[in-house]
């Protein structure tokens, strides 16, 4: 695939949050990307008056009607008005029908890849949706047993065992199965997607200490060690399980390809603290590429050109490199604009 065939879509997500804003702040810079909006053109018209930027916008059918240096949108219509910054949970199907839009063009393969931005969990499910997070959802609609969901920066791979969980279910939702299904997983995206030959992954104990020996809880002797002792024998690169708050220094990271956390705020923290807003979200296992910005809606900052657009360039940078098949190289650095 050439880098002119590489068509990538983005949803902009909850419309009075920033989204629309990263989006243009980011087209503006680079007029001649092929990232087409699926949304309602009102609002990109609308954010786009409200932020000075021109808005030269080419309505499409698909994406095989786009128009170089124009924000080419495939439309979809809000079902209520929106004004930057302020909720309204009218509008919670139409982020969901972006989504779905989005989502059937790229298993119908009129898409390399899916780039979404932030959504608000809370007014979709207060709208009635059952919705528990991109990753859920996406996984659901493309009828994928099991995703992983990894964050990136230049110098860091989070992947997550478990991800929008209460803290309490976490212990009992870590099976054999399920820890061995997220190796497997993320094992063979990083070969095939990142292009690593074999890659070593670290893993993180889910008790302190990784439970000392079992002295701070048996889920590592249960669970952990036995998988991931089998694992080795059939040559698979792992480290662990190692405790969590010594496993992110330089001594481990340093030769390591990726790292396993056990939930959602035992990795993902460290992740955000050295890379937030240049960083991206990316589900591993569904049937096309998809990646997001790492931060959320930012209400306050909606409509006013104060909004960053740095993690929406990585997500869609790394996408692309995802797409092309990068050269082999286990560093995002070296990975092109």
């Amino acid at each position: 695939m050439s880098k002119s065939d590489c068509k990538l879509l983005y949803t902009p997500g909850e419309p009075a949050g920033i989204g629309p804003d990263i989006w243009l702040q980011y087209l503006a810079g680079h007029p001649s990307s092929s990232l087409v909006g699926i949304c309602d053109p009102a609002l990109i018209y609308k954010r786009a008056e409200e932020l000075n930027i021109r808005a030269d916008i080419n309505e499409c059918a698909g994406t095989d009607d786009i128009v170089d240096k124009k924000i080419n949108i495939i439309p979809v219509s809000m079902k209520s008005s929106c004004k930057a910054g302020t909720i309204n949970p009218i509008n919670s199907p139409y982020v969901i029908e972006c989504l779905e839009t989005a989502t059937r063009l790229c298993i119908e393969g009129h898409a390399s890849g899916l780039v979404t931005g932030p959504i608000n969990k809370a007014a979709i499910n207060d709208a009635g949706i059952a919705f528990t997070g991109h990753t859920e959802w996406l996984a659901d609609r493309a009828g994928c047993k099991q995703v992983v969901m990894m964050l990136a920066t230049d110098k860091l791979r989070v992947a997550l065992v478990t991800t929008h969980l209460p803290l309490r279910e976490v212990a009992d939702s870590i099976t054999k199965e399920l820890l061995r299904e997220i190796i497997v997983i993320l094992e063979r995206e990083l070969r095939i997607r990142f292009d690593i030959e074999k890659p070593h992954i670290l893993i993180c104990g889910l008790n302190p200490h990784a439970g000392e020996n079992g002295h701070l809880g048996t889920e590592e002797i249960d669970i952990l060690i036995p998988v991931l002792e089998q694992m080795r024998q059939e040559k698979y690169s792992l480290e662990g399980p190692l405790p969590a708050d010594t496993l992110f220094t330089a001594r481990y990271l340093d030769q390591a390809d990726a790292v396993l956390a056990m939930y959602h705020d035992q990795g993902l923290p460290v992740l955000k603290h050295t890379g937030f807003g240049s960083a991206t979200n990316i589900t591993l296992g569904l049937p096309f590429i998809r990646t997001s910005v790492d931060h959320g809606t930012a209400l306050a900052l909606a409509g006013t050109g104060l909004s960053d657009p740095g993690s929406l360039a990585c997500s869609v940078r790394i996408a692309r490199q995802m797409a092309l098949t990068p050269s082999k190289t286990s560093s995002l650095t070296d990975w092109g604009s």
